[in-house]
């Protein structure tokens, strides 16, 4: 349901040579590009299989599953391998959402007690906006302790919502923006409400069927699915299978199904025009602002990004067993979905990098920003609210970085900054993985805090004494 940090070393991408805008016409080169791509991650036994989808334009290049969907068995990998998506229902969700405000039936400027009214909101005024686009500040359930308690069992839904509405909120409204799946599961109530249907029924009809999804479902434990992956975990002596999920749990943070071609479809769908109006389609890809005037580049279920130099709108996911990355470079028209049965060191955000770096050709990099700044001036630990647990970076001096500062997190060693202008860095990454930024905030000239932006979470991180 959640994905992962996105920034990936240079080392961790495979280099293969550029293909000319031409060569994509010829569908052998890039599938001979993404087959080495893709031996190479199965080569060490880490991941048990995947499928892949690059799609230029109306030309599918790629199709094709990887490795086993089943390794008990001992089944290879078809290219329409149904997998759990994780994260990357959110996009499903937001839409439903916004199909709801066309349909005049809520507003996402509404009070989420307008649909759920024993919400206890401690007369903080909540809106669906604000779940959109993690804004809401409620508990994120999967960074509960609790949650590890009940995640396998068939409860009453109301009672996970009983276990984070009662916690308190770790920010207010707006005051920052940290990734949250309890904001989408109360999404999931909200379409409900509003559309007299289940969740599960209102994305079949609205969205499945109207992008041309036939593979594609709300997951379930029990039901007999053709082409169904199996999902795996790593543990210390190899692969093992996935930890057991209740799908009632992840709902519309994280419990579609999907497969590699399925997604192809959705992407030209949504993004083509037929799934949303103009305006709401806008609406879906903008993103939005904290109370300071802070810009976002997570917008309604979807990050808006630049990757490589090219505008990217995507989404990654993960879930026990399984792990999604779906990216789409709309002046590129080119669209790279990855999904992968395990949940592991091999990334399909870095996969998907890969191939992006194969198509696109190398990344278009700006003009590099002297800096004539005084690094001590910003030197020191920062501190503030993160996902589940207190967020605290230290910036440390370094003489080989353009800027000559690296950010440390925890115990791991420094990461290079890279000046970008004003007071703003950014964390040198692979060359089509999103960068995160860092803008220093002052105050009477001194430097008093950091906006970390790291994408998928915004937060003013204030300069310890």
């Amino acid at each position: 349901m959640t994905p992962r940090i996105r920034l990936v070393s240079a080392a961790a991408l495979l280099a293969f040579p550029s293909i000319t805008s031409a060569q994509t016409r010829d569908p052998g080169r890039v599938q001979a590009a993404v087959d080495s791509i893709v031996a190479a991650a199965l080569a060490g036994g880490r991941v048990a299989g995947m499928s892949v989808a690059v799609v230029r334009g109306a030309d599918t290049l790629v199709l094709k599953g990887y490795g086993r969907a089943d390794l008990e068995l001992d089944v290879p990998t078809p290219p329409r391998a149904v997998y759990e998506i994780g994260s990357a229902t959110k996009q499903f969700t937001a839409a439903s959402i916004l199909l709801l405000q066309e349909q005049g039936k809520l507003s996402l400027d509404d009070d989420i007690t307008r649909f759920l009214p024993s919400y206890p909101t401690k007369g903080v005024h909540l809106t669906i906006r604000r779940l959109l686009d993690h804004t809401s500040g409620i508990k994120g359930y999967t960074e509960l302790p609790e949650f590890g308690t009940i995640m396998s069992r068939s409860l009453p839904r109301d009672s996970l919502v009983v276990l984070f509405s009662t916690k308190p909120a770790d920010f207010a409204p707006g005051d920052a923006m940290v990734y949250n799946n309890s904001a989408f599961f109360l999404l999931g109530l909200v379409i409900e409400k509003a559309s007299g249907q289940s969740y599960a029924d209102f994305v079949k009809k609205n969205l499945f069927d109207r992008a041309g999804m036939p593979d594609s479902r709300y997951c379930s434990v029990s039901d007999v699915v053709k082409r169904r992956a199996h999902g795996y975990d790593v543990g210390p002596n190899g692969l093992v299978l996935a930890a057991y999920i209740d799908q009632l749990w992840p709902y519309a943070a994280g419990s579609l199904c999907s497969t590699a071609w399925d997604l192809a479809a959705w992407v030209r769908a949504l993004h083509g025009g037929r799934i949303l109006s103009p305006a709401s389609y806008r609406e879906l890809i903008t993103p939005g602002a904290l109370n300071d005037g802070t810009r976002l580049r997570y917008a309604k279920g979807l990050a808006v990004d630049t990757l490589g130099g090219h505008f990217a709108i995507q989404h990654g996911g993960d879930i026990p067993g399984f792990a999604t990355e779906v990216d789409y470079f709309p002046a590129d028209s080119l669209t790279v979905v990855v999904l992968i049965n395990t949940e592991g060191p091999v990334r399909p955000n870095a996969i998907a990098q890969s191939i992006e770096q194969v198509v696109l050709g190398p990344p278009v990099v700006g003009a590099a920003v002297a800096f004539h700044g005084h690094t001590p001036d910003y030197v020191g630990e920062y501190r503030g609210v993160g996902r589940g647990r207190e967020a605290v970076i230290k910036i440390v001096g370094d003489s080989m970085a353009s800027g000559g500062l690296a950010i440390v997190r925890g115990t791991a060693k420094p990461r290079a900054l890279i000046y970008v202008g004003g007071d703003s860095f950014e964390l040198d990454a692979a060359p089509y993985a999103g960068r995160e930024r860092l803008t220093f905030v002052r105050a009477n000239g001194r430097i008093t805090g950091v906006h970390d932006d790291a994408t998928f979470g915004n937060v003013l991180l204030k300069r310890t004494p």
